[in-house]
């Protein structure tokens, strides 16, 4: 079968896929034998590495996710998960031998599902096993409103994290409902409250359009309402309906077993529309826009610290869920969407042992190819944009000669090149969720497509 033209994909819907990530973490497959972590990486830069850990807990589980997250677990297990996260860390920074963390998230789920002396806890173990003063690197979090009070943003602050990231989807209590996310703007205000009190330089808040019964003058409301607390960041999310999650299962119900587009009530999709219009909003308050998700004020402070480069340099994950990433190798645990699957997932992480840690049993290689395209996608699809040279002096190819389809974007007016910087343009990025899946190899899409999620 011949790969279709972007041209041809343009005349599809623009939502197709979000390439946050490359080869998506439907590519894993299992290991077998497993390759002992310290092969893996002994290669491989690391001196500039990103620190990511998981918390895979929830107050509840939100309509349209597909993280790798459980709602409302027993506490016995949300305590014993942090003492396995403790152990995967040490053994994980034993097998990495000489090192340097320069980032740090602590993601999920909701890591502050967790409470405050957990929290204490995450950070204690970070600078114990890998050696991180917080402080001087940029560190993140990510919260939900009803799970934020003073006492954990007071620990987290004094710990280093200078930026918080708070989903609040939408200001509309109706919209938030179509969600299934049982949310009370009052609470949402209250943690925005708690946060800015807090004193982080940096707060992102996240907006979703395409939501059941919004319209473009009420997601313009939303973003009204998050203008008001001028957030150094703020992205844009285009609601997908994935399988197994709590939309789609209603979706395929109202539709008599036939998932027709759950976004809408109607089979009528206006997420490009309501993007736009926000997409401008922002832009005439003066903010830049980075991504097709990403938007960030003209004041927002800057990321100092060691440079990272997220096309090249390493990301080590730790906790149920959280990928790892070298050159020719990515990793994880397994993936799972359904309760059940989760729980399962999760229970075999709590049952290992500290040496089994020192394995990798779940992942994807990337040869010479698939390395080359993680860097065009990863470049391509934010601001500045692909650097030829930077690709030639890595690789040392052209871009151009490797992937001569990347010219239809100069046909397609989608794309500049100035000197050696191919940018996406306005109507670029608006298809970004195009774009990404245009550029995955045969290889990558075949694994996807026969990838069986639980």
């Amino acid at each position: 079968m011949s790969t279709p033209s972007l041209a041809d994909l343009l005349k599809l819907e623009p939502y197709q896929a979000y390439s946050y990530s490359y080869p998506h973490k439907s590519a894993y497959r299992p290991i077998s034998p497993g390759r002992p972590l310290a092969d893996a990486w002994c290669a491989e830069p690391r001196d500039a590495l990103f620190l990511y850990m998981h918390v895979p807990f929830c107050s509840y589980r939100c309509g349209f996710c597909n993280l790798f997250a459980m709602a409302r677990p027993a506490q016995a297990q949300v305590d014993a998960y942090v003492v396995q996260m403790q152990r995967q860390l040490r053994a994980t920074t034993d097998a990495l031998g000489d090192h340097r963390f320069v980032r740090f998230a602590l993601g999920g789920g909701t890591p502050t599902y967790l409470d405050a002396s957990q929290l204490q806890r995450v950070f204690d173990m970070v600078h114990a096993h890998a050696s991180i003063e917080l402080r001087a690197i940029p560190a993140g979090i990510e919260v939900s409103p009803e799970t934020v009070d003073a006492v954990k943003m007071k620990v987290c602050r004094d710990a280093g994290i200078d930026r918080v990231s708070m989903g609040i989807q939408s200001f509309s209590e109706a919209e938030v409902r179509a969600l299934v996310r049982p949310q009370q703007r009052s609470v949402v205000e209250e943690a925005i409250a708690c946060i800015r009190g807090a004193g982080f330089p940096t707060l992102n808040l996240d907006l979703i359009y395409g939501i059941a019964g919004q319209t473009v003058a009420s997601f313009l409301a939303s973003i009204e309402s998050a203008l008001a607390y001028r957030p150094e960041e703020l992205y844009l999310y285009p609601l997908y309906v994935r399988p197994l999650t709590g939309l789609d299962r209603m979706g395929a119900k109202d539709a008599g077993g036939k998932r027709t587009i759950a976004i809408q009530p109607t089979p009528v999709d206006n997420r490009l529309a309501l993007y736009e219009a926000g997409r401008d909003r922002l832009l005439a308050a003066g903010y830049e826009q980075v991504s097709m998700r990403m938007f960030r004020a003209s004041d927002a402070p800057d990321a100092d610290g060691p440079i990272y480069c997220c096309q090249s340099d390493g990301m080590v994950g730790i906790g149920c869920g959280a990928r790892s990433y070298t050159r020719g190798l990515h990793y994880s645990s397994e993936y799972g969407v359904s309760r059940r699957s989760v729980a399962d997932i999760l229970a075999h992480y709590l049952e290992r042992d500290e040496a089994s840690f020192a394995q990798i049993d779940y992942g994807v290689t990337l040869d010479e190819d698939e390395q080359k395209r993680r860097h065009v996608i990863q470049s391509l699809l934010v601001r500045p944009g692909l650097d030829l040279a930077r690709y030639q002096a890595r690789f040392g190819s052209g871009c151009l000669d490797d992937f001569p389809q990347l010219l239809e974007l100069f046909d397609l007016r989608l794309a500049t090149q100035v000197d050696a910087l191919v940018a996406l343009n306005a109507d670029g990025l608006a298809r970004a969720d195009t774009i990404g899946p245009w550029l995955v190899s045969s290889r990558v899409a075949e694994r996807m497509r026969t990838y069986a999620v639980g």
